[in-house]
């Protein structure tokens, strides 16, 4: 962990606008940032558990394909990319 010394530097580069911790962007403090990429991480830890690791695989291809100019759903369609989205159907 840190020392004391070290937070306080953190946090006032956060407090400067400097993403301080993996995750935190948008955070204004330290401790802000260290709390948004928790609950980031949990996101997508309780999405994962949702739809299960096939279906959270194929969620993440299907979104790498995405550009600023279309979805990844479309640019699927147009490529003819072969995404099963049966798998990241909500598990029951």
């Amino acid at each position: 962990m840190a020392s004391e010394q070290d937070r306080a530097e953190l946090d006032r580069r956060a407090r400067e606008g400097e993403t301080v911790v993996p995750g935190g962007t948008g955070g204004k403090s330290l401790e802000a940032q260290e709390r948004l990429a928790e609950g980031r991480s949990r996101g997508g830890q309780t999405r994962k558990e949702q739809i299960g690791s096939e279906g959270y695989q194929e969620m993440g291809r299907k979104g790498g394909l995405s550009t600023t100019d279309e979805s990844g759903g479309e640019r699927v369609a147009r490529v003819g990319v072969d995404i099963d989205e049966s798998k990241y159907r909500a598990q029951s």
